[in-house]
C-alpha cells in the first residue's frame, strides 16, 4: 500500500479514527496497530506476514529467554543464535542468487564452470528495515540497555508500527518500543505538526520524485541518444529525485507517527547544504548510519585504536552499507567509493569539523561554505550515478557517454522538474534550522493556509507519474 495511493487515503483515516476513540486503552490502541500494520505490509503480498511474524516471535522469545540468565556466555550464544537466524533470513531472500552468481563469475574467469541451485524467491518488501530493527532489540537486551519485554502485543507493534515498516526510519528499542508501553494522549499541536510534514513528505515525492523518474529513466534506458550535458542533468536529478523519493518517505512516515502520539527519529537532515562528505553522512539516512555506527563501529574500536584502524573500520561499515542496499556490485562499490571519500577527512582529522547548520544566524552562505557544498554535492552525485547503475557495465556506458557526447544538440527534457527543484532547495533552506521544512509559523494565517493549499493543489496537478518508492526494494 503506497502512502499516496487512494487505498491509503481511506485506510489512514479509518485507523486514526479507530485509534483515538480507544484513547483509554493501549493495549487495544497496540492490537490496532498490529492488526493495520499486518492489514498494510500484506497489501503487497500475504506471503511476507509469515516472514515478519517469525522475526518477531524469534526476536520476543529470545529476548526474554537472554534476560532471564545471568550467565554471560549464554547472553552471547542465545544473541548470536537469534542474530544468525534473522540474518540467514534476510541472506537467503536477498542474497543467495547474488552470491551463487559472483561464485560462478569468479571460477568461470578460471575456467572452471560451476552449475549452482539459483533460487526464484520474491523480495519481501523492506525486510532490510524491519530485520535490523529487531536486531537492534536483541543486541540491546544483551548488552543490558533493555529489559526484555513480556508484553507481546506491544512488541509486535514496535516491529510492524505501518508508517516506518518499510522504509524506515530504522528504530531503536529503546526509543520505540517504551511509547507502545505507555498510555498516549491526544495532542492538537503535535497532530498539526505531523500533518504538515506529512504534506511536505507528499510534495517531495509526488511533485519532486515522480518528475524526476520521467527524465532519469529516459535518460538512463538510452544515454547514447543524449548530449554531455543533459546526461550531467541526468545524474543531478537522480540524485534529487532519490532525495525526495527516500526523504519524503521518512517525512509521511514521522508525521504518521505524530498523528498516532509515536514519536519517530528523523532520518535526514537537509543533507544536501553539506559542507564535507563526513557532515552529508550525518544528515543522510541518518537511522541506519546511527545503527552500523552503535553495532558495528564502535563494536571494532571505532576511533580510538589510531587513525588507520579508524580508516579500516569506516570501510567495514560503508561496505556492508553498500552490500545493505542491495544484492548488486554497483551498491558495494558506491559504499567503498565513498569510504574512499572519508580517507583525507580521517587523516587530517576533519571528519567531526562541521557541527553546526550553515550560515547559520545569516541569510546567505559564505563563499567558502557554498564552495564546499558545491563540491560536496558534485561528490555525491557522482557516487549516485554508480548507485542508479544495473550493473558497472551500464555505469561505465553512461560515464563514457557523459564525457564523449558533447556534439549531440543539447535539449533539455523536462524542464519544469528544475522549477520544482529551485523551490525544494529555496523552501530547506529558509527552514534549515527547523525540525522539518514545513515547521514554520506564520503570524499571517490567510498566507499560511495559501500555501498549504498550494501545497496540496501541486500533489494533485504536478505529480509525476506514480511510482514504488524506491527503498522499498531495500
Amino acid at each position: 500500500m503506497l502512502f499516496n495511493s487512494i487505498e491509503y487515503l481511506l485506510f489512514l483515516p479509518i485507523v486514526f479514527a479507530l485509534y483515538w476513540v480507544m484513547a483509554n486503552h493501549p493495549k487495544r490502541q497496540n492490537i490496532l496497530i498490529v492488526v493495520a500494520s499486518y492489514i498494510f505490509y500484506g497489501w503487497w503480498d500475504w506471503r511476507f506476514l509469515i516472514l515478519i511474524a517469525f522475526t518477531s516471535i524469534c526476536s520476543f522469545v529470545s529476548g526474554i529467554l537472554i534476560d532471564k540468565s545471568q550467565v554471560p556466555k549464554k547472553r552471547s550464544l542465545l544473541s548470536a543464535l537469534n542474530i544468525s537466524i534473522n540474518l540467514a533470513i534476510l541472506g537467503v531472500f536477498k542474497y543467495y542468487n547474488f552470491f551463487a552468481d559472483s561464485l560462478v563469475s569468479a571460477f568461470s574467469s578460471m575456467g572452471v564452470t560451476l552449475h549452482p541451485t539459483t533460487l526464484h524467491l520474491i523480495l519481501p518488501v523492506g525486510i532490510s528495515f524491519y530485520t535490523f530493527q529487531a536486531l537492534s532489540y536483541t543486541i540491546d537486551v544483551k548488552r543490558g540497555k533493555l529489559k526484555a519485554t513480556r508484553d507481546i502485543i506491544s512488541f509486535f507493534a514496535f516491529i510492524s508500527f505501518f508508517p516506518q515498516l518499510v522504509a524506515g526510519p530504522i528504530e531503536r528499542a529503546t526509543n520505540l518500543l517504551p511509547q507502545f508501553q505507555s498510555k498516549r494522549k491526544f495532542d492538537y499541536a503535535t497532530a498539526v505538526n505531523g500533518t504538515k510534514q506529512i504534506l511536505w513528505g507528499l510534495f517531495k515525492k509526488m511533485v519532486i520524485a515522480d518528475n524526476c523518474a520521467d527524465v532519469v529513466d529516459k535518460v538512463w534506458a538510452n544515454p547514447d541518444a543524449y548530449s554531455s550535458p543533459m546526461l550531467i542533468l541526468g545524474a543531478i536529478l537522480f540524485t534529487f529525485q532519490i532525495y525526495g523519493d527516500f526523504s519524503g518517505y521518512s517525512d509521511i512516515a514521522i508525521g504518521t507517527g505524530k498523528l498516532f502520539g509515536i514519536r519517530l527519529m528523523r532520518n535526514f537532515n537537509l543533507p544536501f547544504f553539506s559542507r564535507s562528505v563526513a557532515e552529508f553522512w550525518k544528515r543522510w539516512h541518518i537511522s541506519l548510519n546511527t545503527w552500523f555506527v552503535d553495532y558495528v563501529y564502535i563494536p571494532l574500536g571505532g576511533s580510538r585504536e589510531g587513525r588507520w584502524k579508524s580508516i579500516r573500520n569506516t570501510f567495514v561499515i560503508f561496505t556492508l552499507s553498500g552490500l545493505w542496499h542491495g544484492a548488486n556490485w554497483t551498491y558495494v562499490t558506491w559504499g567503498l567509493y565513498h569510504a574512499t571519500l572519508f580517507i583525507p577527512l580521517l587523516l587530517l582529522g576533519k571528519n567531526k569539523k562541521y557541527r553546526n547548520t550553515v550560515a547559520e544566524g545569516k541569510m546567505l552562505p559564505t563563499l567558502s561554505e557554498t564552495w564546499n557544498m558545491l563540491l560536496t554535492f558534485l561528490l555525491v552525485v557522482f557516487g549516485f550515478i554508480i548507485f542508479r547503475a544495473e550493473n558497472m557495465s551500464a555505469f561505465f556506458h553512461y560515464m563514457g557517454s557523459m564525457l564523449t557526447n558533447w556534439h549531440q544538440p543539447f535539449l533539455i527534457s523536462g524542464k519544469d522538474i528544475l522549477i520544482y527543484v529551485f523551490i525544494l532547495i529555496l523552501v530547506e533552506w529558509l527552514n534549515r534550522t527547523k525540525e522539518h521544512a514545513f515547521a514554520f509559523h506564520l503570524k499571517n494565517p490567510f498566507l499560511r493556509w495559501s500555501i498549504y493549499i498550494a501545497t496540496a493543489l501541486c500533489c494533485l496537478t504536478l505529480a509525476g507519474k506514480q511510482v514504488q518508492f524506491i527503498y522499498f526494494q531495500f
